[in-house]
């Protein structure tokens, strides 16, 4: 399963296309039919978990020549399944902040604000549980 945070301007659109999208922490392997959730990113001005969906197509995109050292991205389109009840963003996690505790809110913590960049991560069945519990 994964996690997205990336800028979305309508966090109520029945599908989403995110293309280019840096991958971390597994988020290269994303594949049709994965389940995904969707952060709105505080970077971009949204207010974080507003969505969760299934993937519909997903594509790696080709490396440029003559740069060594690249971050895989993927390009994917997303049917939304479900929207978010209640809030989960950076201010939510910001106190889940020891990275050896395995709790799912550590986890989303570390992922995607540790290095605030937008991503597309993989997460645990245990934060996937977790998170679907806020739909």
């Amino acid at each position: 399963m994964f996690a997205i945070k990336t800028e979305v301007m309508d966090p109520r659109a029945k599908e989403f296309e995110f293309r280019n999208q840096k991958t971390m922490y597994g988020g290269k392997t994303i594949a049709e039919g994965d389940m995904i959730f969707i952060f709105a990113s505080e970077n971009e001005g949204g207010v974080g978990l507003v969505a969760r969906g299934v993937v519909t197509f997903a594509r790696a995109t080709p490396k440029k020549t003559g740069i060594a050292r690249q971050t895989p991205r993927v390009s994917i389109t997303v049917r939304r399944t479900a929207l978010a009840k209640h809030r989960l963003g950076r201010s939510e996690l910001k106190s889940a902040t020891d990275w050896s505790d395995g709790r799912p809110e550590t986890e989303l913590n570390f992922k995607f604000y540790r290095q605030a960049t937008n991503k597309i991560i993989g997460v645990t069945a245990g934060t996937a549980k977790f998170l679907s519990t806020l739909f």
